[in-house]
């Protein structure tokens, strides 16, 4: 399987890694994520070199309200370490595929410059 469980536990440990890590935040009774699943295994499966994790917030309440998940599916991508993506709703293939060539392609350094600059003095 491409994908993996995100849990409170092995969270911070995940989206800490090098690398893009894509998260779907999703729930057990509801059909935009029913649809989804299968276009978000299907880019897993696609992107060995890439995280990809599912969190069920059915089973993960805390972390979805830590992380103030107000909608489901939500999807999240981190780059190293780095949250550079967050969004409500369930996306097409094309989409979906698109948003992970976009996370390849940041320049991270201009990213971290970027927050540095709004951080204050």
């Amino acid at each position: 399987m491409a994908t993996q469980t995100i849990t409170v536990d092995n969270f911070q440990g995940t989206v800490e890694k090098q690398g893009i890590v894509v998260l779907d935040f999703w729930g057990t009774r509801c059909m935009p994520c029913r649809m989804f699943a299968p276009i978000f295994e299907q880019v897993a499966g696609d992107n060995l070199d890439i995280v990809f994790g599912k969190v069920c917030t059915d089973e993960q309440p805390e972390l979805a309200q830590a992380l103030e998940i107000r909608a489901v599916p939500t999807l999240m991508v981190f780059r190293d370490g780095i949250l550079v993506y967050r969004d409500e709703g369930a996306l097409p293939k094309k989409a979906f595929t698109q948003l992970v060539d976009e996370a390849r392609k940041l320049d991270m350094e201009k990213v971290r410059s970027e927050i540095d600059a709004q951080k204050p003095a």
